[in-house]
């Protein structure tokens, strides 16, 4: 079975932060609606399904213990794909989808990738994103390398969800590289060998360590005991049958330079979960075990979704039907999937059934209901009428639990709240889009309930029906935006501009403008030169649209607008070129969908191909304000600031630039930088052990497979993409000027190295506001004593750092100094940390305490007997500059 700690483990502390778009909450001490998705590419196994069951029973009893009786799983929800066969104990789908599953089981991509692992975009106390184990990791085939399924679960479990607190794992590297400490832990035994193969043999030897560095050489592995004592620590060595425990303040090894000390300032595992609200909202049970899961197998079908679309006669304002009939047409023609079934009901004071639900099979029948859409504004406004019709239009012929509604709306309805429990009972995902200023508090609400909530820039309703693909469907099947723009022309101004299609889209390219006065002349070349201007065009609702044939040709279009003067908005969507290969996609949301402030807002964006993160891109939000007001931020991936992990894929950045109190909406564009490649996905999860020592004897596991790096980068082209990432409330904001209320972020990538009597250090430049702009100066101090050091840093011997002036935020600072009051020797350990301050004063949270040691041993045999201590074992990074200790706790 795939190791139930992990699984526990990971998902325990996924559960209790509280992850973006799960659907999880905690009742009675018991984890319900927790969705786990088997990914469509997985081949049909029933046994799977047992195989799942089993996994969470196992971790659930795991992460009862672990917690001290607190928490278990106690209703799980198994989403099966619609590939597979259908059977009488399947239920449809309600509100659980591929888009809020918490676990995803997934094919291993690249090819056996089996390594479990969680996303994570926020810090340390921040919510999770999911998980994803393969169905070998979940069969238990990875036994050895892994630990059972329900211990893997467990551990990757409490890395994504913590019980309401990102924490993270106490090791750095799944490469157990090691080198001889004097002191730690007593923990983890095992012994050190220096392991090669060549021409299908292996074979052991001495660990060595290089005479200058005093790390060990890069073949060297710590191979540990089979049987253990030791109970800690879960977030370590999750495979060990005697690991039960997580660290806590008694025994969390602070002095551990591992990426959990770095962004959970020194705090142990158990405190972090201590910290969440989860925690601090429960009490322990008295059962010696808890209750058996509920599990619900529920089968993915076909798109059930009705429009409801507003036709009031505020309708009439602001050209909002005209921008409805143009966002509607889109999602017709190009958004909605084949083989959905789609209705339609229009409302005012009351709500009329423009069409039964009917099945996309062909182009016929999406020109029938765009020809149903309204065009003529009048009378009041009764949403409940249209959700209600809505209910009964899906009723028809499916049951009302995930079907969708789309409802587009301005909003100004005074009685949505009347229909509040009729939502609640149907089951149904709503989607809400509401236009202009005035649409009712009570929609918040009705979107929280449900669905998500979309809003408007230049282009704000299309590109809100444009990301209202499927939550369900196949990657591949799903509309990809690759361009969404828009300019006010003078007269006879032209706007003009390229567009990528990169190898893997090109299927169903449609090319939509609209205009606000009259019809723009429009035309389009392919890479190859050849000019389209066929555009059909509907004058009536001021817009036209060109359907490329076949698949588009891959590489720069170009697009050349002009017209007298107006505003012009042009989208260009596509699909898939091949069905087999997964499309570059981006994702973005903010942290949280209301804020007050003076507090900051954090974007998100996740470029994607299929599990493999896209690096390198050149990836920019555009924040759109209540007032109009745009604002501009470039994201980033250097795990500096606000991004969590360095090339992830995830790219992020703070938000300060406050305008007025009321919405924003975000939008993200990503384009192909100079250094854009794929990378292999980013492991924070299981640790895989190479192999173990029974009885004397070292028996090593197959090893992970290599992958190829030629592989992975084969065929990348240059790609354009952009995504809506939803809205966001700020409230709190005073009129005038904003005075400057936001420090400069905290450094969380502190490194510091030796080189004879000096010490060098590097870190990520923080701005004056967070991670925008440039701070004013540095305060760094240092110790012998890393406890004196957190907690009584201002009175820490500080460093000289008169000839220091900040750079801009996000360049790589770069110090050296000779330490005035230390004598560095052989045996040197010194503790330093950074705080940065900005001009008005305001100084960022301690950064992560860096340790420089000078410790070089001989050169000659640095191998550890079985029986030693792992207190004496390091962790070093490949590739990096410090050297991480194995264990995280202290005994």
């Amino acid at each position: 079975m795939v190791s139930f700690k992990m699984f526990v483990l990971t998902l325990a502390l996924y559960l209790l932060q509280g992850a973006g778009t799960s659907l999880i909450k905690l009742n009675n001490n018991g984890y319900e609606d927790v969705v786990i998705a088997i990914d469509p590419d997985v081949e049909e196994d029933e046994n799977l399904i047992q195989q799942i069951k089993d996994m969470v029973s196992e971790a659930s009893t795991y992460l009862y213990e672990a917690t001290e009786k607190r928490f278990y799983f106690k209703g799980v929800s198994i989403l099966i794909p619609k590939t597979w066969q259908t059977k009488p104990d399947y239920e449809p789908p309600k509100l659980e989808t591929y888009k809020n599953a918490d676990i995803l089981i997934e094919v291993p991509n690249p090819p056996g990738n089996d390594v479990p692992r969680t996303d994570q975009f926020g810090q340390c106390g921040e919510m999770g994103e999911r998980i994803h184990l393969t169905p070998d990791i979940i069969s238990g085939k990875k036994l050895e390398a892994y630990g059972p399924p329900g211990i893997v679960l467990h551990h990757i479990c409490s890395i994504f969800h913590n019980l309401g607190f990102t924490i993270y794992t106490e090791y750095d590297s799944l490469d157990l590289k090691i080198q001889i400490r004097q002191k730690d832990c007593k923990a983890i035994t095992g012994i050190n060998r220096a392991y090669s193969c060549s021409g299908g043999s292996c074979s052991f030897g001495t660990c060595r360590s290089d005479p200058k560095t005093g790390k060990p050489k890069k073949e060297c592995l710590f191979v540990p005991d089979k049987v253990q004592n030791e109970k800690a620590s879960i977030m370590f060595m999750q495979s060990i049958d005697s690991v039960v425990e997580f660290c806590t303040e008694k025994n969390h090894n602070k002095e551990a330079p591992n990426a959990h000390n770095r962004k959970c300032d020194l705090r142990s595992t158990w405190e972090v979960i201590q910290d969440s609200q989860d925690y601090k909202t429960s009490t322990p049970m008295t059962e010696a075990q808890p209750p058996q899961p509920s599990f619900s197998l529920k089968q993915i079908r076909e798109r059930v979704l009705c429009l409801v679309l507003d036709k009031s006669g505020s309708m009439s304002l602001e050209d909002r039907l005209n921008r409805l009939h143009q966002a509607s047409k889109l999602f017709l023609l190009q958004i909605i999937e084949k083989a959905s079934w789609v209705g339609m009901v229009t409302f005012d004071s009351a709500a009329s059934v423009q069409s039964e639900l009917v099945q996309i099979e062909t182009d016929a029948q999406r020109d029938t209901l765009i020809s149903k859409l309204p065009a003529v504004a009048s009378g009041g406004t009764s949403i409940c009428s249209g959700l209600r019709s809505a209910f009964t239009v899906i009723g028809k012929k499916f049951s009302t639990d995930g079907s969708e509604i789309v409802l587009l709306t301005d909003g100004e309805d005074n009685t949505i709240s009347t229909c509040f429990d009729e939502v609640k009972q149907s089951g149904a995902i709503i989607h809400t889009v509401a236009l202009g200023t005035s649409a009712a508090k009570e929609l918040e609400k009705l979107s929280d309930m449900t669905g998500k909530h979309n809003l408007e820039n230049i282009n704000g309703l299309i590109d809100a029906f444009s990301a209202l693909s499927s939550g369900n469907g196949l990657i591949t099947q799903r509309s990809i935006q690759l361009e969404s723009t828009g300019a006010t022309l003078s007269n006879g101004e032209w706007m003009n501009g390229t567009i990528i299609v990169d190898n893997t889209v090109g299927n169903d390219t449609l090319f939509l403008v609209t205009w606000t006065e009259q019809q723009p002349q429009m035309f389009v070349s392919d890479p190859s030169g050849k000019t389209y201007d066929n555009f059909s065009v509907d004058a009536n609702f001021k817009m036209a649209y060109l359907q490329i044939p076949n698949t588009a040709k891959d590489g720069i279009w170009t697009y050349s607008l002009t017209s007298s003067a107006q505003t012009l908005t042009l989208t260009v969507t596509s699909r898939a070129a091949n069905p087999n290969v997964p499309p570059i996609t981006v994702d973005s949301k903010m942290n949280k969908d209301t804020n007050t402030f003076p507090n900051p807002m954090v974007v998100y964006a996740e470029v994607r191909q299929g599990s493999l993160p896209i690096t390198g891109a050149t990836v920019t939000a555009l924040i759109e304000s209540a007032d109009g007001t745009t604002v501009t931020l470039e994201l980033l991936d250097n795990g500096a600031g606000a991004d969590a992990y360095k090339n992830d894929g995830v790219y992020s950045r703070y938000f300060t630039a406050y305008k007025t109190n009321g919405r924003y909406s975000l939008k993200v564009r990503a384009l192909q930088g100079a250094n854009t490649q794929r990378s292999r996905p980013q492991v924070n999860g299981a640790l895989y052990i190479p192999g173990w020592v029974e009885n004397g004897e070292i028996k090593m596991n197959p090893p992970k497979p290599e992958i190829s790096e030629d592989e992975i980068q084969a065929n990348m082209q240059s790609f354009s993409r952009t995504a809506l990432g939803g809205s966001f409330i700020v409230s709190n904001i005073t009129s005038g000027c904003i005075a400057d209320v936001f420090p400069p972020n905290q450094i969380l990538d502190l490194e510091a190295n030796i080189e004879d009597d000096h010490i060098n250090l590097t870190w990520t430049a923080p701005g004056d506001d967070y991670d925008n702009g440039r701070a004013q100066k540095y305060i760094i101090r240092m110790s012998k004593d890393i406890i004196k050091l957190r907690e009584d840093f201002d009175n820490a011997l500080q460093v000289n750092t008169t000839d220091l002036i900040p750079s801009d935020a996000n360049s790589k600072e770069v110090f050296v100094f000779k330490p005035e009051n230390f004598t560095i020797e052989n045996g040197t350990t010194i503790f330093l940390a950074i705080k940065a301050a900005d001009k008005v004063n305001l100084t960022s949270p301690l950064s992560n305490i860096a340790r420089a040691s000078q410790s070089i041993p001989p050169s000659e045999d640095s191998s550890s007997p079985s029986g030693v201590s792992i207190s004496t074992i390091v962790l070093s990074v490949v590739g990096a500059v410090i050297a991480m200790q194995v264990s995280h706790c202290v005994f």
